[in-house]
């Protein structure tokens, strides 16, 4: 019986971090809250790896693992995104009400991410393609882009024009549209579930966890981004060598 909920209990805890999380992305402490969503990841990837290793797998782990996504690779990516883009609008207006300022209404789409994170997990749930692979970006990667911007901002000294580029209204809200096609996107994406440790059968993803160190010790938090692009590039590349793209995805 304690052997069969332990992967629930990960999942839980992956829960629990998500919603302090958002928690202080309203606060505005965007730094804490991308912190709690790397700690959310890790019991995201443990809790899968334990039902793996325990072969606890049950219909309510799945839908507790969906469930606990949503808020935590889903609600909060959007609170994040509504949160920056509240504070670029602000820095760029007089005006503080929405009366005078129609602009004050631009932080809202941030939660469009929020809302294609939900058609995402809701596909994944019901797609049998997507066992082995992905189909359009995972909601923890997309999430981990969006929380790395402001920690790039905070700890990575680029000089104000950067800042400017990045704390942008109209650029932060092209992400927010960018990322949310992204996760619906009719994209096969490679997992990174080892069924076996040979290099024949997991060659891409020894590929990219080692770039991915490279990129995170050379560039740090601006890794993460960069990470994220390689990952979707290596999956359109192992694509087109292996030939394995169906023909239509709906």
């Amino acid at each position: 019986m304690i052997k069969r909920n332990i992967p629930n209990f990960l999942t839980l805890c992956n829960l629990l971090c998500g919603c302090v999380a958002i928690v202080y992305a309203f606060k505005g402490n965007l730094i804490f809250s991308a912190y709690l969503v790397g700690i959310a990841g890790v019991f995201d990837f443990m809790d899968g790896m334990a039902a793996r290793i325990l072969k606890a797998y049950s219909e309510i782990g799945k839908q507790l693992d969906s469930l606990a996504d949503m808020v935590s690779f889903g609600v909060l990516p959007g609170a994040v995104m509504f949160n920056m883009i509240q504070h670029a609008v602000n820095l760029t207006s007089a005006e503080h009400t929405i009366s005078t300022n129609p602009l004050l209404l631009l932080p809202y789409s941030g939660f469009l991410i929020t809302v294609f994170s939900a058609i995402r997990l809701a596909k994944f749930n019901i797609d049998t393609r997507q066992t082995d692979s992905f189909i359009g970006l995972p909601t923890p990667a997309n999430t981990f882009f969006i929380v790395s911007i402001p920690l790039i901002v905070h700890f990575n000294s680029f000089g104000e024009s950067f800042d400017r580029i990045i704390l942008n209204p109209y650029f932060l809200i092209s992400l927010s549209l960018i990322s949310s096609f992204l996760l619906v996107a009719p994209v096969p994406l490679f997992a990174l579930k080892f069924k076996n440790f040979t290099w024949a059968d997991n060659k891409v993803r020894f590929i990219f966890l080692a770039l991915a160190l490279i990129l995170l010790i050379v560039f740090r938090f601006a890794g993460i981004p960069l990470i994220i692009i390689l990952y979707i590039s290596l999956s359109v590349i192992n694509n087109l060598i292996s030939k394995k793209i169906p023909a239509n995805y709906e």
